[in-house]
């Protein structure tokens, strides 16, 4: 099977200091990877030169496309690295903020994506967006609310909306649950975990929370120093961590 997802020998240095060095694996349909480390570890790094927030040193970010086969995203031009990142791609923010216009109503936020690739039907989009808060468990009469309205968690989830919509292949997660309460962080993962499986999604998910990706993530990678020390399926690598740094992740949890 061909990987949806390839990144190889990803490396990014900021002068003396690395941010990743030499990251590579491959991603298939339907699976989500998650990343782990402490703040500092490259984690974060290596998700913004995946998604293409930031230019690597070194490697290749190779996607399957729909009508080109696989491609280095890294190499493609502008307005094509635009046009995956709107119809295939999606980002969800750890701050909703960041991903969401504040001043746009929450249907205007969703329909905005629609408009992106090409939807001009008002009601069409209009529809789709309150089916859309519908999945994310926001109440259709929020439509014509702006998020400023809206609770953390309900912002959280109008971004999942905002950038699933549109019916992407795979979807880069930043924290998605970093600061929000414990309660709310469960209903959102509970929330993303059903939108994953029902839509068969690719994900990458960057967390220092293992249980976020004890519950999402099909594999797991630990960074440390912006190199990755272990890496295998989920269950394995955190019921019986091989690497000293992993060992310590999962008893720092263990002792909480």
């Amino acid at each position: 099977m061909t990987p949806l997802l390839s990144v190889q020998g990803i490396t990014k240095k900021y002068g003396a200091h690395i941010g990743c060095a030499d990251v590579s694996f491959d991603l298939y349909p339907g699976e989500v990877m998650g990343i782990v480390g402490e703040s500092g570890s490259g984690k974060s790094t290596l998700l913004g030169c995946m998604a293409g927030h930031l230019t690597p040193d070194a490697g290749k970010v190779v996607f399957d496309t729909r009508t080109d086969g696989p491609r280095d995203t890294l190499t493609m031009s502008e307005p094509e690295r635009r046009m995956l990142g709107r119809t295939d791609w999606a980002f969800v923010h750890q701050h909703a903020r960041d991903g969401l216009r504040m001043g746009v109503s929450a249907g205007g936020n969703v329909g905005e994506r629609l408009m992106a690739v090409g939807e001009r039907h008002y009601g069409d989009i209009r529809d789709k967006a309150i089916d859309w808060l519908g999945r994310v468990e926001i109440d259709a009469d929020r439509v014509d609310d702006r998020p400023t309205t809206f609770s953390g968690g309900m912002q959280q989830r109008l971004q999942i909306a905002r950038n699933l919509v549109t019916g992407p292949r795979l979807v880069f997660m930043d924290e998605p649950t970093g600061g929000l309460d414990v309660s709310v962080q469960a209903r959102l993962l509970d929330l993303l975990r059903g939108l994953v499986r029902d839509m068969g999604l690719s994900a990458v998910i960057v967390t220092h929370d293992l249980a976020v990706v004890r519950l999402l993530a099909d594999r797991l990678m630990v960074m440390k120093s912006g190199r990755v020390v272990e890496a295998g399926l989920t269950d394995q690598v955190l019921d019986d961590p091989q690497h000293a740094y992993s060992q310590l992740l999962v008893s720092s949890v263990l002792q909480v």
